[in-house]
């Protein structure tokens, strides 16, 4: 290839005219996240019988929009470029930390964070501790709604494939 082949054939790629970024990947995986978290606002009133568009911005419930991000995101490399490359091996292992620490770490962080605050809260008011600001204990995810982000994702990568 010479250098008047690669001038010409990034003008060719760089001149197509393109609202929306056609990477498949990034589309899928955002596009996962925003679902996710959407549909939590569901899943809240479905469990909790309110709404609480709070959710929409939070991390923790159902379904995981980081394992739906992460999965999606895998998924669409693999559809896109194969499963046999260096980007999908590492897209897979960022998946597998991603859900392992939302389903461990940071859901037993959250559970921590639970039982400081009521701790917190039997505290006798004079002493320095008792109004502290509660913790937030909605940090991690129950196995569950791990799986149910992933399934998620990979539905979302499947469909934007498909509908290319």
């Amino acid at each position: 290839m010479t250098a008047g082949d690669a001038s010409s054939s990034f003008r060719s790629a760089s001149s197509e005219p393109s609202i929306i970024p056609s990477n498949l990947p990034l589309l899928s995986a955002f596009l996962a996240f925003a679902l996710a978290q959407f549909l939590k606002l569901f899943t809240t009133w479905f469990k909790e019988k309110r709404w609480d568009s709070r959710r929409m911005l939070g991390s923790g419930g159902m379904p995981s929009s980081h394992s739906a991000t992460v999965s999606a995101l895998a998924v669409a490399i693999g559809l896109q470029e194969g499963t046999g490359g260096p980007a999908f091996a590492i897209a897979v292992v960022l998946a597998c930390v991603v859900m392992y620490d939302a389903s461990g770490v940071r859901l037993h962080a959250g559970r921590q964070a639970e039982l400081l605050n009521q701790i917190v809260c039997e505290l006798p008011p004079e002493h320095p501790v008792s109004n502290v600001r509660p913790l937030r204990d909605s940090l991690g995810h129950t196995p569950f709604q791990v799986v149910a982000g992933a399934m998620l994702g990979c539905m979302v990568a499947f469909l934007m494939k498909s509908s290319i």
